[in-house]
């Protein structure tokens, strides 16, 4: 595996999560899933709407083949082999004195949630990839996704395989992703240009 080295000094947790695709054939538990699940419970929220939503299944249920039947192209390949699949979802409209009102920041709190969610399989010795190749119209009807939501993600989550039980042009891919340099992504008194 490639080593990441981040610019700055920063926890090891950060540099060392990545998402492979390669996963073991361990299964995990409900408990399992509500740790993940817990800790993106207490993401960060603006105005605490937690309008991110999240439909799980581990792998031999019925609705993991739904979920799985819902992903497109090369994911189709490797994820199922996931101990678990969960889809991320998230409202994009709050209640407002009876009313509904939009909530620009919805996707941005789900995203935070998912990273609580990546953290905490970490911690747990699991892996955790995001996904954004699926199709939405097979996901919301099979997992009974009331209207008013968005999709943003669907979430393979297990122990780490073996390389080798990956397609040859998989194997390729299987290290973690470079990442750009923080003067790119980051501008002091200005955006970086």
């Amino acid at each position: 595996m490639t080593a990441r080295h981040p610019d700055h000094a920063v926890d090891p947790q950060f540099p060392n999560r990545w998402s492979p695709r390669s996963f073991a054939q361990d299964s995990l538990t409900q408990a399992q899933v509500m740790q993940l699940l817990e800790a993106a419970r207490w993401a960060p929220s603006a105005s605490n709407h937690q309008p991110w939503r999240f439909a799980w299944s581990l792998r031999g249920d019925p609705a993991f083949a739904a979920i799985h039947d819902g992903l497109m192209g090369f994911n189709t390949v490797w994820a199922g082999r996931a101990a678990a699949l969960i889809f991320i979802a998230s409202k994009p409209h709050v209640e407002k004195e009876g009313q509904a009102a939009p909530n620009p920041w919805h996707a941005f709190d789900a995203g935070a949630a998912w990273m609580s969610l990546a953290l905490q399989a970490q911690a747990m010795g699991l892996v955790a990839h995001a996904m954004g190749g699926f199709e939405a119209d097979k996901l919301a009807p099979a997992l009974g996704l009331p209207e008013g939501h968005v999709i943003h993600a669907v979430v393979a989550v297990g122990r780490q395989g073996n390389i080798t039980d990956l397609p040859e042009k998989l194997q390729e891919r299987e290290k973690p992703s470079p990442r750009r340099p923080v003067a790119e992504l980051a501008g002091h008194k200005k955006f970086p240009g």
